[in-house]
């Protein structure tokens, strides 16, 4: 798998951000939806992330940066045919990878607390990642879990 920078606005991108979107609509209310939209996805302090084989689209991942040490990994998704093959691992490498790399001291995520991202909570834990509570505007909710990690610090802004 290569990975690079993409628009969000790209066909096959988009049509898997639809169907993360479309997935998270399933299982939380709208109130409790934080999954970035394709405008959201394309706002100058994300970055975004899109993993390939040949021409065919394996998964997507994002950095939002919230401040100039802290960051926030969005919009996860692997491709419905490519799951449990090591998309999503090499995806977050890649983005703590980044994060380190700008410095971060902190990296952090929201993901949802329904039985089916389970597989997603563990991802995040085997990295690292553990429980915290809610950061930037993000507030309590039952449907969220908040998770968070130190990261290196490096001394310099690379």
């Amino acid at each position: 798998m290569y990975i690079r920078v993409d628009d969000p606005r790209g066909e096959q991108a988009a049509t898997l951000l639809r169907e993360h979107l479309d997935e998270m609509a399933l299982y939380a209310p709208p109130e409790s939806s934080h999954a970035l939209d394709v405008d959201g996805l394309c706002s100058p302090d994300v970055t975004f992330w899109t993993g390939w084989a040949d021409r065919e689209l394996l998964g997507c991942g994002a950095l939002l940066e919230l401040d100039h040490r802290h960051g926030e990994v969005k919009s996860m998704r692997t491709a419905r045919g490519h799951l449990r093959q090591g998309v999503a691992t090499q995806l977050l490498q890649h983005i703590i990878a980044e994060a380190e790399r700008r410095s971060y001291t902190r990296l952090s995520l929201e993901t949802e607390s329904m039985k089916g991202f389970a597989p997603a909570r563990a991802l995040y834990r085997r990295f690292g990642f553990s429980l915290c509570e809610p950061f930037a505007s993000y507030v309590p909710d039952r449907n969220s879990v908040f998770m968070t990690r130190a990261l290196p610090s490096s001394g310099s802004a690379g």
